[in-house]
């Protein structure tokens, strides 16, 4: 398999791996792909992926159940949800059992492969300092990427752990829309809507009780602020 990166594809519909699998390859990934989430559980053991491009609607176990096995199985690896659904309850669900993003069906392969290599760089970022950092009762240790609410564990996607330390670490300033798919996702060119969505579970996950942390500046983005 050499250096390079390893990814795993799980859909039933053999179009999705017959398209995906190869145009990943492509562009430069050793690739296996699985038909269900029975499989794709084995196959996260055996092959060690960088990443796992999952579909929800799996037979056996959907990908939400997979991914909750993952998660509770302490695997970390990055995880982005392929659905044909388009109910907004379906990627909340998802986002909240620890995906890291997601790709509504039908979708461009150039796509695919953009937000595999934006989620990989994410993940695999180190050049964020290490050290802890504190915004009224949320708190985040950098070099074990824990996460406390009034000194209660919270788990956190890797996706959302960088949304939370992005506006942490700008504690007291006002960091808007383009800042923040810039410095989280990596690009301009996210859907503006998924900033909404993280935000949702992020809030809901850290911020659920007062006094909030997070707060919305209208018309301008948002500020972490600790009284």
């Amino acid at each position: 398999m050499g250096g390079h990166q390893r990814i795993l594809v799980v859909d039933d519909e053999p179009s999705i791996r017959d398209v995906a699998g190869p145009s990943l390859e492509l562009a430069g990934f050793d690739v296996r792909a699985v038909a269900d989430g029975y499989a794709a559980l084995e196959e996260v053991d055996a092959f060690a992926p960088d990443l796992v491009v999952l579909d929800i609607n799996l037979p056996g176990i959907d990908g939400h159940e997979v991914l909750r096995r993952l998660r509770a199985a302490g695997h970390g690896v990055p995880v982005i949800f392929l659905t044909a659904r388009d109910a907004i309850e379906d990627t909340v669900v998802g986002l909240e059992v620890g995906a890291d993003d997601y790709l509504s069906k039908p979708f461009h392969l150039k796509e695919l492969v953009a937000r595999v290599r934006a989620v990989l760089r994410r993940s695999g970022d180190g050049g964020e300092p290490k050290g802890r950092l504190v915004c009224g009762s949320i708190e985040i240790d950098d070099a074990t990427h824990q996460v406390w609410r009034d000194g209660i564990a919270v788990e956190l996607s890797p996706t959302e752990y960088r949304l939370l330390h992005y506006l942490l670490r700008n504690r007291g300033v006002v960091v808007s829309r383009p800042q923040i798919l810039e410095h989280v996702w990596g690009s301009d060119d996210t859907g503006d809507g998924v900033i909404d969505t993280f935000m949702s579970t992020l809030r809901r996950k850290v911020d659920a009780s007062e006094p909030r942390v997070i707060h919305t500046v209208r018309g301008f983005g948002y500020i972490a602020r600790g009284e």
